[in-house]
């Protein structure tokens, strides 16, 4: 805070300067402009001379003309000059500007406006510079993991709807944290318990292996007896790792969806305002085809959150010459797809790409996490659409479907 006085202080002190700048241009300026009306005099007397008449109107700092026959020629109030023209005396009254008023109207300006500007610092320091501080720690604590840290409510209409979201980051963190937690003592859990009832069949197995090596089992019977034992409990252990396969392999994410309605134009706004730069930026082409205006039944951040899903694809594992978003209608649906060209996939990894932590053959130079394409169709089925890829030339595509309302 002791900067931002500092701030203000100095913004201030540069203010009173540079009215002070003014105000000496000011006097220096209106007193240079004094001797106009000599210049003036100067012109009436000689429109005078040669013509014998005047126009005041053309000399807006001349009050008037008088001669003898107006009376005292020397008696006046105002200021004026005494010219001899043609053999006759005249007065010529002029205006002189008021320094004083004028700058003294100037200064009064200066200083509402130097009333106004301490006003505004105030306001900014009180409703945006304080509670901006007051939240300055929160982000760092949040990242250390201290998930109690105080968040300070704000009423301030700059700072109320970001304390708000912080909040909720917490707890979003906070909950993610314990679900975690959950998940981790629930999959070690079953790992203990399927650990120990693997050990039962697995005994029987090596007991049963055992008796036939030996030769104990003289009888046939008893031998396929034994041999069908063994096949049970590999039966059992077979279904104990399937379950093991199957809590390892479980949606360990949450989806959240707030089914709505949106337009499709405003959809695709999205996206084009997100990418259109910075697709120009790497010269590569960002092709948007037609479409025709819809209403989609869908939740418009989670649809978008998709689309940008697949053009951080396109961008990734594409040769960054095109990339583009083209449209079809089907049976109630919009089908929304975002191609690249440049497709290095090969045909039998597309029934792979939408499993979670799963890369393909062009990702080594990429960096990612193999969750894009996963989430984004779990988000889809959720939102009652669907996500599907396909190859056409060199040419990648990732259709979303999305249903109509």
């Amino acid at each position: 805070m002791r900067s931002i006085n500092k701030l203000f202080i100095i913004l201030i002190a540069v203010y009173l300067l540079l009215a002070a700048g003014v105000n000496v241009f000011m006097i220096k300026n209106i007193g240079s402009h004094q001797g106009l009306y000599r210049v003036e005099a100067k012109r009436l007397c000689d429109d005078i001379a040669e013509t014998g008449s005047y126009d005041l109107s053309e000399y807006p700092r001349i009050m008037g003309v008088y001669t003898e026959e107006d009376g005292d020629i020397f008696d006046s109030d105002e200021h004026y000059l005494i010219y001899e023209i043609n053999g006759r005396l005249y007065r010529i009254e002029y205006y002189v500007e008021k320094e004083s008023r004028t700058i003294l109207i100037v200064d009064v300006i200066l200083a509402l406006m130097a009333v106004m500007l301490i006003v505004i610092f105030i306001y900014i320091k009180l409703h945006i510079i304080k509670p901006f501080v007051r939240l300055n720690e929160v982000p760092r604590e949040l990242a250390k993991g201290n998930l109690a840290v105080e968040i300070p409510e704000e009423k301030s209409r700059y700072f109320g709807k970001f304390t708000w979201g912080v909040n909720m980051l917490r707890e979003k963190i906070e909950s993610d944290r314990r679900r975690e937690l959950s998940l981790r003592r629930d999959k070690k859990l079953l790992l203990l318990s399927l650990s120990h009832d693997i050990k039962t069949p697995l005994s029987a197995i090596k007991l049963n292996a055992k008796a036939l090596a030996r030769g104990l089992y003289k009888d046939e019977d008893k031998r396929r007896e034994a041999a069908e034992s063994i096949n049970a409990r590999a039966d059992e252990i077979e279904s104990f790792v399937s379950q093991i396969t199957k809590a390892s392999s479980e949606d360990f994410m949450e989806f959240e969806v707030k089914q709505g309605e949106a337009f499709l134009g405003d959809i695709v706004s999205r996206i084009h305002d997100k990418y259109a730069m910075q697709l120009a930026v790497t010269g590569t082409s960002f092709e948007i085809g037609k479409y025709s205006e819809c209403l989609l039944s869908c939740d418009p951040d989670r649809l978008v959150e998709c689309l940008q899903n697949l053009m951080e694809n396109a961008i990734k594992y594409g040769d960054g010459v095109c990339i583009g978003m083209s449209f079809d209608s089907m049976d109630g649906c919009e089908l929304i797809t975002v191609y690249n060209t440049g497709c290095s996939l090969e045909e039998k990894e597309l029934p792979h790409i939408f499993e979670s932590f799963h890369r393909g053959s062009n990702s080594e130079k990429a960096q990612g996490s193999g969750l894009g394409l996963f989430i984004c169709r779990k988000l889809m089925t959720l939102m009652g659409g669907e996500a599907y890829a396909e190859i056409d030339g060199d040419r990648f595509l990732l259709t979303l479907v999305v249903r109509l309302a």
